[in-house]
């Protein structure tokens, strides 16, 4: 789930190349990642699909950014040629955006939204108040189609507030469109890759919306012109970023910070690791800082050199990946955090962490998988800065749910990619209530990005994906059709499954996965989940049948005059709000489709 990254490029640690030869250069400091299906990074395949000027901003201020900074410019351009076959302007450029012809109108946060990624601030992906009934999602037609032209893939998951859509780009584009036809009003460009979703508050007299990249700086700009109000980066670490959804709530703005140092932290001249994941609280008038907290409290100090006599560091690692639950009535937040990247693991890895709003204060921490020290070393073929702990990597990458459950009483419920599913008591420490396995496992499996929960249920998709080969594979990684996905509807009170429905499955269709990695979304009567297959689906909430599927997966004609084409559904949930129901498509991580697609249904289509 982590970054698009190539361990071999690092920091300049291979002996620089004397000539501006594409294909030497990919040879030299690429293929050994990109053309052997090396975990979290995409296949050579995938590269080959983007224009020259996209591979160029990936190096310069996208997820490739501290690789290619050890590049010159000219081979930066040499490898974008090689890989696209095209010299930086030969690509056509993109019809121009449809703009509106009307002003904007005002978005107000008290509208019928889908603010933000988990619509709530408990994080439970369950619109109350969708305008759109269980019957009629038989009746869904794709109502308009918006291409991100010239991208690779499109897992940002929109927001909307009143008539106004909000979706960010991998170019690091924001979008601000027409929920009616897709008309574009504004578009802002940030300076790296926007991973997280929209959310959008009053502050300082004007409506604001609020995003991260992952060059870890946050954004607020003016929801009526996109004009930037304020920027701020909130950790000054190499390959801090931001990926999960900073929240909004009553003045300031709540940011999780993420990274990408268990990825450069498995090569030997690396001295792993030094980045440890927080939380900050910024005014959200101004973007100063009210408080940071460290979700490792104790700072890195060395520890012993490895056998080619780098520096270790510990401890280091718990990056929280997914947008904070706001607890309004013990005015605390809560975060779930990742893995540890070297020795000693932290006590606050793979962990549920409670903090307090005002001052950042740790009120407790409930750790869920000890020992699990992990970076991309363990997997390679050297293990030199792999931790002697060896963890499994089974971190949360979504956020704690907050439910009151049938009783009365209140938990946290959220999925790991351990894939067990745990029920916590928010008011009791954290202390565990239940917990329930619904597969397998692992580094790419259990729950991925997230669940949603209604009064009854949490709905739980299953990643658990498999592949037919790993190495040696010019495509990198090959899904396996047959392994993987589900979606689980456990019951809130005990955990007990209500209904568990498995994918119809790949058939002979290639490159296709039945793992179901994005979030769930629900609506009364129906949960949304989307498929690295491609597909879009509606469950009963009650037993779990199909009762709508759209296969993303196909070429569109845009409301911007270009084409486009869904892929694999991943990262980012459906958004739905006004009759209306958001995804993106196309995600070729992981030997997925890719796609540059953001698809609108409604029941008229119109």
């Amino acid at each position: 789930m982590r970054a698009v990254t190539c361990v071999l490029f690092i920091l300049g640690l291979a002996p620089p190349a004397l000539a501006q030869d594409g294909g030497a250069l990919y040879a030299q400091y690429c293929a050994r990642c990109h053309d052997a299906g090396q975990p979290r990074t995409p296949a050579r395949l995938a590269l080959t699909q983007l224009a020259p000027e996209a591979i160029v901003a990936a190096l310069e201020t996208g997820s490739m950014r501290v690789q290619g900074a050890e590049r010159t410019a000219a081979e930066r351009r040499a490898l974008a040629a090689f890989l696209s076959g095209k010299a930086i302007g030969e690509t056509p450029a993109p019809p121009p955006l449809k703009m509106c012809a009307a002003p904007a109108p005002a978005a107000s946060a008290n509208a019928p939204n889908w603010s933000g990624w988990g619509l709530s601030l408990a994080n439970d992906r369950f619109q109350r108040a969708p305008n759109l009934k269980a019957d009629d999602v038989s009746k869904l037609k794709l109502k308009w189609a918006f291409a991100f032209s010239g991208d690779a893939s499109a897992a940002v998951q929109p927001s909307v507030v009143g008539d106004r859509v909000f979706v960010g780009s991998v170019t690091g584009r924001i979008y601000s469109l027409s929920l009616r036809d897709g008309c574009v009003y504004w578009t802002f460009d940030a300076g790296a890759m926007v991973r997280t979703a929209v959310d959008v508050g009053d502050a300082g007299g004007s409506s604001l919306a609020f995003f991260g990249d992952v060059a870890a700086n946050v954004y607020a700009v003016d929801v009526a012109t996109g004009a930037l109000r304020w920027k701020r980066r909130v950790d000054p670490h190499i390959v801090a970023r931001v990926t999960g959804t900073p929240k909004f709530y009553r003045g300031r703005v709540y940011v999780p910070v993420s990274s990408v140092e268990e990825v450069i932290g498995a090569s030997p001249q690396y001295p792993c690791c030094t980045f440890r994941g927080s939380v900050v609280a910024l005014d959200a008038a101004t973007g100063e800082v009210a408080w940071k907290t460290f979700a490792i409290p104790e700072a890195p100090v060395a520890r012993r050199k490895n056998q080619v006599g780098t520096q270790f560091f510990g401890p280091s690692g718990a990056a929280i990946w997914s947008s904070p639950t706001i607890d309004e009535k013990a005015q605390v937040l809560y975060v779930a955090t990742g893995d540890s990247y070297s020795d000693p693991p932290a006590e606050t890895s793979d962990a549920i962490m409670a903090m307090d709003l005002q001052t950042g204060a740790i009120k407790w921490a409930q750790q869920m998988t000890k020992g699990d020290a992990f970076n991309l070393a363990c997997g390679a073929a050297d293990s030199t800065n792999c931790p002697d702990s060896r963890g499994p990597d089974v971190d949360f990458g979504s956020p704690p749910i907050l439910v009151t459950l049938p009783s009365g009483t209140r938990a946290l419920v959220i999925g790991q990619k351990s894939a067990v599913v745990h029920a916590l008591d928010p008011d009791d420490g954290g202390k565990l209530r239940w917990a329930t396995r619904i597969g397998r496992g692992g580094a790419l499996g259990g729950v991925e990005w997230g669940s949603a929960a209604d009064g009854q249920n949490i709905y739980v998709p299953l990643s658990d994906i498999a592949f037919k080969q790993a190495a040696l594979d010019i495509n990198g990684m090959t899904p396996n059709g047959a392994i993987g996905g589900g979606l689980f509807a456990l019951k809130l009170s005990d955990g007990k499954e209500a209904w568990h429905v498995p994918i119809p499955g790949c058939g002979d269709r290639p490159r296709c996965s039945p793992a179901q990695s994005a979030p769930a979304s629900v609506i009364d009567g129906i949960v949304f989940s989307g498929s690295v297959d491609g597909h879009m689906r509606g469950y009963s909430t009650r037993d779990g049948h199909i009762v709508w599927d759209f296969d993303t997966a196909q070429e569109y004609t845009t409301v911007n005059g270009s084409k486009a084409r869904g892929g694999s559904i991943d990262v980012g949930g459906p958004a739905i709000a006004n009759g209306v129901l958001l995804t993106t498509s196309g995600y070729a991580q992981w030997g997925g489709l890719n796609g540059n697609v953001l698809l609108a249904f409604s029941v008229d289509g119109k």
